[in-house]
């Protein structure tokens, strides 16, 4: 989606970055929408169409507001939430709730209220206490809720631990105990206002290997075999969630979704045969995989100061209010200066932010031509995670979001001002 042009400018999805900052200011999110909508169509060619009974929900939380609903709604996928707000976002944009799949390791009676009275497809159930509250709501609404239990397969991933979330010791999900989660299920078969559909894992996020998926895959497939012999519940559905991997930086490379999909539905289809089991409906969850790499942050260049024999610090007008990852979990990035493209890399620098925190670096030790104040730097992978945890951390507001198609620019999201700063101050 990048490419450069005789003004030694960069482009992305046609557009030049320049005069993206020039016209929406900086900092900015710029969204390509040809490349979300280039994976929205490989999710159907190589998945949807390919497989019959299956589902596919964008994972919201890596990148969320109205237009993105509209936009996936458009292309006929899902919707995953987590929490009342991106349920109201959903319900706001007009998205379909029959297509919303709600998450979370805690929901709220407020936000449990919503999902039900607003007949969202699917809640993923992860402890006693939720699955009570959903019975008694549904039974207030007249209503019978379709739900899948989350559990956790307790496979250890290759990725930060705080985006770990399929081992034994997590927060999240059910474990695996057999007294525990067969005491759910149990339960929620006797229910009148629930009707259980099946299972959910989810082992974490930017994995770029498709050994884990498969191994917690086998641990869901040999429980659908145990559950249907001690139980008599035989799975309609199955969801397997995301956390599949993008290119950020060297060798890291984002797989075609099949590598993942394909070894997994051929598992399903193995198994089930083998177990004589039903084949169940299989969901998947991508988010990162669909708008990481559809988004670059643009900031202009202030005050550089080098520390002779040491380190040349490159600060710019964001950091990490409008990317903490590099903070949260040590993420490393790559960058162009998008007025210098075609310019000799003449000096190794670190870019750092303006918060005041010595955490806030954005990129250690980067390749760039001699710069000065007031010109663009181009963080390339940054759709996913970064505007969706902006802050307003020194009281900075958050930047603006700008979509991007075939050189057309649109406003997705306002800049905040600092009036919108005092909107909630009394």
């Amino acid at each position: 989606m990048c490419n450069m042009n005789e003004e030694k400018n960069l482009f992305f999805d046609g557009a030049d970055t320049v005069k993206l900052a020039e016209k929406y200011g900086t900092p900015l999110y710029v969204m390509s929408e040809s490349y979300i909508l280039e994976r929205c169509h490989e999710i159907k060619r190589d998945y949807l169409n390919k497989y019959k009974n299956t589902r596919a929900v964008f994972a919201s939380k890596a990148f969320l507001n109205m237009e993105m609903c509209r936009i996936i709604a458009r292309e006929g996928l899902g919707l995953d939430v987590v929490s009342g707000g991106e349920l109201h976002t959903a319900i706001k944009a007009g998205f379909p709730m029959e297509r919303c799949v709600f998450h979370g390791n805690n929901k709220s009676y407020s936000e449990i209220e919503m999902a039900v009275s607003n007949d969202v497809g699917r809640m993923v159930v992860d402890s006693e206490y939720e699955l009570e509250m959903i019975e008694g709501m549904a039974k207030d609404h007249n209503k019978t809720m379709p739900i899948l239990f989350r559990i956790t397969p307790g496979v250890d991933v290759h990725t930060h631990k705080f985006i770990s979330t399929g081992q034994q010791d997590s927060k999240f999900g059910i474990p695996l105990n057999q007294d525990i989660l067969y005491a759910y299920i149990r339960k929620a078969m006797e229910m009148k206002h629930v009707e259980l559909k099946g299972f959910h894992f989810h082992i974490g996020s930017q994995l770029l290997d498709n050994t884990c998926h498969l191994m917690a895959l086998d641990v869901l497939l040999d429980l659908l075999k145990k559950v249907k012999a001690d139980l008599d519940f035989e799975a309609k559905e199955i969801n397997l969630g995301g956390g599949f991997g993008i290119h950020y930086t060297g060798e890291e490379k984002r797989h075609d979704l099949s590598y993942f999909v394909d070894p997994m539905m051929e598992n399903i289809y193995s198994k089930c045969e083998a177990y004589q089991l039903s084949i169940p409906e299989v969901t998947i969850e991508p988010g990162r995989w669909i708008v990481g790499e559809a988004g670059i942050s643009l900031y202009t260049i202030g005050a550089i100061k080098e520390i002779p024999n040491i380190r040349t610090y490159v600060s710019v007008d964001g950091g990490m209010t409008d990317n903490l990852r590099p903070a949260l979990y040590n993420a490393k990035y790559e960058a162009v200066i998008a007025n210098k493209v075609n310019e000799a890399k003449e000096q190794l620098v670190t870019i750092a932010g303006k918060c005041c925190e010595s955490s806030d670096i954005l990129i250690w030790d980067i390749d760039v031509p001699p710069l000065e104040a007031g010109d663009i730097l181009a963080v390339f992978c940054t759709g996913a995670y970064n505007y969706t945890m902006a802050n307003n951390y020194n009281r900075l507001p958050r930047p603006a979001v700008v979509m991007v198609k075939e050189g057309q620019d649109r406003l997705m999201v306002k800049r905040e001002t600092y009036d919108d700063l005092l909107g909630r101050d009394i």
